[in-house]
């Protein structure tokens, strides 16, 4: 018999045996997210926390939002689990979240100011971050480009002429697959490029219905349909890691995704701006389509509250964030944060992401602008509309409109 999903763990030795255990409930299982959770579990180690690993696959995290909800259920809660944006609020107001008080008196002066509110919720600290990560950036395969004399494109005109060389030269120019979340995220990066931070907000933080009749989005959703032609060949359905190998050897051009993919490019013995450059997605340079990786404390046993406390602490040190966020791909959540000591990638992330509220953008995608069941509704329209060729953007746009006005209304941003 098969296995439920929730015993699909991957069980780490305990460090010692005076070290307390503490389960940890998370999707990072690609050997860069592997890496990272020996980051931390090393560090740990060394707190006498013995770091116990509960990992259930599945890109965006949505497998492990199924097993975590069913473990609550069951009055069997991990010790700690990978929590994201407007998750924290939501496990928060049921009660279940261990506050964090007691260790995070001096996080509203180490951490970079959306990071430290993100964790908040009526007065309380109820999460401890890890890293911010940037879901707009744009990979380039460097030997591809330097063959072609292409360079980066920094606007739509320029994509399309880049794409044109990459085709007349035989080179897929995009490595997409047509999974849920990796659609809904070129279509936020489409709709960021075409609309800014103002209109991304609107549609996706203030579900505001009047927003899906924007001709901003009318030619956002016109691009993704032409991105459409650019993956060489139908749409499959592929996990993020399968694209991120295509892109390291050459089988395309180019990839969007988050910068978890420079992790994996690192892994995979990828060089920095030998093999691959860092961009963006044309048209959002300034921008920031951010996701912010947290752990969230299980109040399920009490006596386990000083180590869990004892590892909120941790992740927060220079120490931790210097070292996972090198292997995660994402960059550090404190405001003492030296850019000079980050990779190209990283620093132009960090920079980015630091200099105001209004170049950055919550990504829907990544439950950061929206809840759970807002944001399934809103990524099975954007894939309904990537694979059907006879939809319209105006068709889109009207559904999208229907969608918003049964959301939950925000009337500000925050």
């Amino acid at each position: 018999m098969r296995p439920a999903l929730s015993t699909l763990v991957l069980m780490l030795p305990l460090a010692a045996a005076a070290a307390t255990p503490l389960q940890v409930l998370h999707w990072w299982t690609s050997a860069s997210e592997r890496r990272a959770v020996e980051v931390l579990a090393a560090h740990a180690a060394a707190e006498d926390i013995a770091w116990r690993d509960a990992a259930v696959p599945g890109g965006a995290g949505q497998g492990a939002g199924k097993v975590l909800r069913s473990r609550v259920l069951a009055g069997d809660a991990p010790d700690a689990t990978q929590i994201i944006g407007r998750s924290i609020a939501d496990w928060a107001e049921v009660g279940v979240l261990l506050e964090l008080d007691n260790v995070a008196g001096t996080w509203p002066q180490q951490l970079l100011p959306p990071v430290a509110a993100l964790l908040r919720h009526r007065g309380h600290t109820v999460a401890a971050p890890l890293g911010i990560h940037r879901a707009n950036a744009l990979y380039l395969h460097k030997p591809t480009f330097d063959r072609l004399g292409l360079k980066a494109p920094t606007n739509w005109a320029e994509l399309e002429r880049t794409v044109a060389a990459l085709k007349a030269a035989g080179v897929v120019p995009l490595a997409q697959s047509s999974e849920p979340w990796q659609v809904a995220g070129l279509a936020e990066a489409m709709i960021l490029a075409e609309g800014g931070v103002a209109l991304h907000r609107a549609l996706f933080v203030r579900h505001d219905p009047a927003a899906a009749a924007d001709p901003r989005l009318a030619t956002a959703l016109r691009r993704l349909r032409q991105l459409r032609g650019w993956i060489g060949g139908a749409a499959v359905d592929r996990p993020w890691t399968d694209e991120v190998r295509r892109l390291q050897r050459g089988e395309a051009a180019m990839l969007l995704m988050g910068d978890w993919a420079k992790g994996e490019l690192l892994a995979l013995g990828a060089r920095l701006d030998q093999d691959v450059v860092c961009s963006t997605w044309p048209g959002t340079q300034r921008q920031h389509l951010y996701s912010i990786d947290s752990l969230g404390m299980f109040t399920n046993d009490y006596a386990r509250s000083p180590a869990q406390e004892r590892l909120a602490r941790l992740l927060v040190s220079p120490a931790v964030q210097a070292d996972y966020n090198a292997v995660k791909g994402s960059v550090p959540v404190r405001r003492d944060t030296d850019p000079a000591r980050l990779d190209t990638c990283a620093r132009d992330s960090w920079l980015s992401f630091a200099q105001g509220a209004a170049q950055r953008a919550p990504s829907m995608v990544h439950r950061m602008a929206t809840d759970e069941a807002s944001k399934e509704a809103l990524v099975d329209e954007l894939r309904r509309f990537f694979l059907d060729e006879q939809a319209t953007p105006a068709s889109l746009q009207q559904r999208l409109a229907a969608v918003l006005r049964t959301l939950p209304q925000r009337a500000t941003d925050d």
